[in-house]
């Protein structure tokens, strides 16, 4: 089965949504050419931080399991982030979401079971 392989996150700011993801989830971070930063995460998934003249809006939405989304909310708060929804159950036992935006202008889900 088709299975996400390697994701990008634009940012306005490498340097900064670098530093930031770092601080929230704890990614490992290697910088790359043209001020390209690659990023690999404990489950194994790789992507990388785009430099992006702006924001490109909320495009395609990627979501990140967490254990506590108000916890990571707050965090990505205190780390620079906006807090865009706080956590909200999705209903038909599927969990709960929220997100926010990065320093660098994306859009980030999370989700828990819980």
């Amino acid at each position: 089965m088709p299975h996400l392989v390697y994701w990008e996150i634009p940012s306005t700011d490498v340097a900064k949504s670098s530093a930031f993801y770092a601080a929230l989830f704890g990614w490992t971070m290697t910088p790359s050419t043209g001020g390209y930063m690659m990023f690999e995460t404990d489950g194994g998934v790789a992507g990388g931080l785009e430099p992006a003249r702006a924001p490109l809006g909320r495009g395609i939405r990627v979501y990140i399991g967490v254990d506590d989304i108000p916890a990571i909310l707050q965090k990505a708060d205190t780390l620079g982030g906006t807090v865009i929804q706080e956590k909200t159950a999705i209903g038909g036992d599927h969990g709960h979401w929220g997100s926010f935006e990065d320093p660098g202008g994306s859009w980030i889900g999370v989700w828990s079971k819980d």
